[in-house]
């Protein structure tokens, strides 16, 4: 798909909001729709985020987020983007997010900060390696435990990222005196929790024992390899 097929634009009719709503289901199976038209046109209307991604006319993808703040500076929270499947790994999501970018920066909101699973080894790398985006904490069991398709009835631990909105901006300082430290993510959680759950809800709790103590101790997440791996710089 090339970029000029692709159309970004806020939503603001109920008819819009509707055809988000289904694009959520498709992407996330989920029986009971993971957000309404009412509090989409709800957000939107009251001044946050909301957007689709068109391909010639089609919407492909959605993305909203409500006005929040980190670390005593406005933000946009970006709660939930989907890209159907069909088009996942085309650049629709990359697009969207500049889109998310651009549009909170023409309204001098510093930061747009979201949540993501830190199993997901495809997310981790996109979030840190191809946005810049900066790990602020990690959250155990954040929504509690959940039941789409893809998180399959598991607890819903989450790493906070905050992503700033003028490019190059600083993110957070690496300790001076530190030992790296590598924490494995495995190869695809997604197919793992509809194969062996047992070894999923292993990995999970690894996960949680081995991250969250360095992000306790100051730790800062500097990067994540081609191999699956969160590196974290850990004070000595």
């Amino acid at each position: 798909m090339g970029d000029a097929h692709l159309e970004i634009r806020t939503l603001e009719a109920a008819d819009e909001m509707a055809a988000i709503v289904t694009v959520f289901q498709q992407v996330w199976g989920s029986v009971t729709p993971i957000v309404g038209v009412e509090l989409l046109r709800a957000i939107a209307h009251s001044g946050g985020y909301v957007a689709g991604g068109f391909e010639s006319g089609n919407i492909v993808g959605a993305s909203f987020g409500f006005l929040a703040e980190h670390q005593d500076d406005r933000a946009l929270h970006s709660h939930v983007t989907g890209i159907l499947p069909g088009v996942q790994h085309t650049g629709v999501g990359r697009a969207m997010k500049l889109h998310q970018r651009a549009w909170a920066a023409d309204r001098d909101i510093p930061w747009i900060t979201w949540t993501f699973d830190p199993l997901v080894r495809r997310n981790a790398w996109f979030n840190i390696e191809v946005l810049d985006a900066h790990v602020s904490e990690y959250l155990v069991n954040f929504y509690g435990v959940m039941s789409d398709s893809i998180n399959v009835d598991e607890e819903s631990d989450r790493l906070m990222v905050a992503w700033p909105t003028a490019p190059g901006a600083a993110g957070p300082t690496a300790p001076t005196s530190a030992t790296r430290v590598e924490v494995s993510t495995p190869d695809d959680i997604v197919v793992l929790r509809r194969t062996d759950m047992t070894a999923a809800l292993d990995w999970r709790l690894r996960m949680r024992e081995q991250l969250a103590p360095l992000l306790d101790r100051g730790g800062v997440v500097t990067g994540f390899t081609r191999e699956g791996a969160y590196q974290v710089d850990v004070p000595a």
